[in-house]
C-alpha cells in the first residue's frame, strides 16, 4: 500500500512539473514568434492584444480557479483547465487571422489562469513544513527556467518548423500532463449541493477586467483624462465596490472578505504586489536602456534578463532549504532589501555602463526575488487552514498579477513624463538655436516633444530613424536624446526601488510565522488517489 501511495505521488509529482513548465513557458514563447505570425496573419496594429487578451482572462480567473479548487476538489479543476488550456492551443494553430487567433488567446488564457495557482495548491495538499517549503522553491525554480528558456525554444520551433508549432506543441505535453494528474489526484467526494457564488464572479471579471484594460490603454491608446480611460476606471470602481459588497454576503465567497482581517494575509499580498512591481520594471526598462543608450542589439539585451532568471532559480531552490533554518520573515526581508540593492545600483548605470556591469546588477535582483516568491505562497499556507487553502494560494498569484499590470503602466507614466520635462528643458532650447533653413525640422521635433514625447525617444532604439537626423545636427541632438533617456529611466528605477523598500517595511510588520516541523510521511496525504480525498 505504501509503495503504490508513493508511485501515485511520483505521478502526480511529474504532471505538476511538466503542466507549470509549459504553462510559465507559454508566457515567454508567443513574443518570439510574434514577428512570423503578424508576417503570416498581418494585423500589426492589433499584435499587442495577443498579450494583453491573455493576461486579462488568465488574471481574473485565478482567484475563481483557487476558489472552485476549495469547492468542488483539485483534479476536476486542474483537469478542466488544462483541457480548456489544450483546446485553446489548438486553435490558436488553426487561427486564420489575428482576430481569431486574439480570441483563442483569450480561451487559452482562462485555461492558463486555473492552471497557475494549482501546482501549488496541490503542492500545499500533499506537503507540510520543510517538504512544502523545499517543493515551492523547486517549483519557482521551474518557473523561472520556462521564463529563460522560452525565448530560445521560441526561436527553434519558428525557424525549424512553423509559429503554429508554439501553440501544438502543447497538445502532446498537456496530455501526457493530464494523464499523470488525473490518476495522481482523487476527486472530492460531495455531500451536498455546491453553492457557487456566480455574483462574486460576475462582479469581480467586471472590475478587474476594467482596471486591466484602462491600465493597459491609459497614456498610450487614449489619454489619461479621455473619456474612454474615465470611464473605465469607473466601472472597475463600481465592479469592485460590488463585488466587496457581495462578498461580504455570499455563502460560498471567491475571496472571502474575512481573510483580510487577518494581517499576515493582507501583508504578505501586499507585499508580493510591491515586489511585483519592481520585478515587472526590471524586465521592462532595463532592456531600454541598454538598446537605447549602450547601443547594444534587442538580442544581446534580452540576455541581460537570462542570469537574473538564472540567479532565482538557484535561490527559489536554496530559499526553499534556507527558510527553514532562518524562519520566513528573516527570509522575506532579506530578499526585499537583496531587490532594493539592485534597484538602486540600477540609478547608477549611465553612458557608458557595460554589458556585464548590467547583467550583474540584474543577477542581484534575480537573488532578492528568488528568495521571496516561493516563500510568499508557502507563508500564507502555513498560516491558514487546509479548507482555505485555496483561496489563499490563488490570492498571491492574482495580487502579484495585478501588480505587474499596475507596475509597468506606473513606471511607463513615470518615464513618458519625465522624458517630455527633459526633452523640453534640454532639446527645445537647442532647436531654438538653429538657422532658419532647419525651421521645419525644428518645428517637427517641438511638436512631437510637445504631443508625444515618447516617439522622440523611439529614434533610439532605430537605426533608421537616427538616419532621418540631419547628419550635421546628429551629432548635437542624439547626446541629448539619450541623457534624457538615461534621466528618465533613473527616475523609474527610483520609483520602482521605492515601491520594494514599501514592500521591505511591510515585511517588517509581519508575526513570525511558523513551519510545520512535520514531514510529508507524517501528513495524511488527502490529495493523491486511493488516498483519503483532498478538497
Amino acid at each position: 500500500m505504501e509503495n503504490q501511495k508513493n508511485s501515485k505521488r511520483t505521478l502526480l509529482l511529474i504532471g505538476l512539473i511538466i503542466a507549470m513548465f509549459f504553462s510559465a513557458l507559454d508566457g515567454t514563447i508567443v513574443g518570439t514568434a510574434m514577428p512570423r505570425i503578424v508576417g503570416d496573419l498581418g494585423g500589426l496594429s492589433m499584435m499587442t492584444w495577443l498579450t494583453t487578451a491573455y493576461l486579462l482572462t488568465s488574471t481574473t480567473v485565478v482567484p475563481i480557479a483557487g476558489k472552485l479548487a476549495d469547492l468542488v476538489g483539485r483534479r476536476v479543476i486542474y483537469v478542466t483547465g488544462l483541457i480548456i488550456f489544450m483546446v485553446a492551443s489548438a486553435l490558436c494553430g488553426m487561427a486564420n487571422n489575428m482576430t481569431e487567433l486574439i480570441l483563442f488567446r483569450a480561451l487559452q488564457g482562462i485555461g492558463g489562469g486555473v492552471m497557475m495557482p494549482m501546482a501549488m495548491i496541490v503542492i500545499g495538499d500533499l506537503f507540510t513544513g520543510k517538504a512544502r517549503a523545499k517543493f515551492q522553491g523547486v517549483f519557482g525554480g521551474i518557473y523561472g527556467l520556462a521564463s529563460v528558456i522560452g525565448p530560445q525554444i521560441g526561436g527553434w520551433i519558428v525557424d525549424s518548423l512553423n509559429w503554429k508549432w508554439v501553440f501544438y506543441i502543447n497538445l502532446p505535453v498537456g496530455i501526457l500532463a493530464t494523464v499523470f494528474i488525473a490518476l495522481g489526484l482523487q476527486g472530492k467526494k460531495h455531500t451536498g449541493p455546491v453553492k457557487f457564488d456566480v455574483a462574486g464572479m460576475f462582479t469581480m471579471v467586471i472590475g478587474v477586467v476594467s482596471l486591466l484594460l484602462a491600465l493597459s490603454f491609459g497614456g498610450k491608446d487614449y489619454d489619461w483624462n479621455s473619456w474612454q480611460i474615465v470611464s473605465l476606471f469607473t466601472l472597475a470602481v463600481v465592479g469592485i465596490i460590488s463585488f466587496i459588497i457581495v462578498e461580504t454576503k455570499a455563502k460560498e465567497p471567491i475571496l472571502p472578505m474575512y481573510l483580510f482581517k487577518n494581517r499576515t494575509f493582507t501583508l504578505l499580498n501586499i507585499i508580493g504586489f510591491f515586489m511585483s512591481i519592481g520585478m515587472f520594471g526590471a524586465i521592462t526598462f532595463v532592456p531600454f536602456f541598454m538598446q537605447g543608450i549602450v547601443g547594444v542589439s534587442a538580442s544581446e539585451s534580452g540576455t541581460i534578463m537570462t542570469p537574473m532568471m538564472i540567479s532565482m532559480i538557484v535561490t527559489s531552490i536554496i530559499g526553499g532549504q534556507l527558510v527553514y533554518k532562518v524562519g520566513i520573515k528573516p527570509q522575506i526581508v532579506t530578499g526585499m532589501l537583496i531587490m532594493a540593492g539592485g534597484f538602486f545600483l540600477l540609478t547608477t548605470l549611465d553612458l557608458h555602463t557595460s554589458k556585464l556591469v548590467a547583467t550583474s546588477y540584474m543577477a542581484i535582483i534575480g537573488l532578492g526575488m528568488g528568495l521571496v516568491m516561493p516563500i510568499l505562497t508557502l507563508a500564507l499556507q502555513e498560516s491558514f487552514s487546509k479548507e482555505e487553502l485555496g483561496v489563499v494560494t490563488s490570492s498571491s498569484q492574482f495580487f502579484r498579477s495585478i501588480g505587474g499590470t499596475f507596475g509597468i503602466t506606473i513606471l511607463g507614466a513615470v518615464m513618458n513624463a519625465k522624458s517630455g520635462t527633459l526633452l523640453t528643458d534640454k532639446l527645445v532650447p537647442y532647436l531654438n538655436t538653429l538657422p532658419a533653413q532647419a525651421s521645419a525640422f525644428a518645428d517637427g521635433f517641438k511638436k512631437a516633444i510637445d504631443t508625444n514625447p515618447e516617439s522622440v525617444l523611439q529614434m533610439l532604439f532605430s537605426p533608421q530613424a537616427l538616419k532621418s537626423i540631419p547628419a550635421a545636427l546628429s551629432d548635437s541632438i542624439v547626446p541629448i536624446l539619450k541623457t534624457s533617456l538615461m534621466s528618465a529611466l533613473h527616475s523609474v528605477f527610483f520609483m520602482g526601488l521605492a515601491f520594494i523598500i514599501l514592500g521591505a517595511v511591510c515585511t517588517l510588520f509581519l508575526r513570525q510565522i511558523k513551519l510545520s516541523n512535520k514531514k510529508a510521511e507524517e501528513k495524511p496525504e488527502e490529495g493523491i488517489a486511493e488516498v483519503e480525498p483532498s478538497r
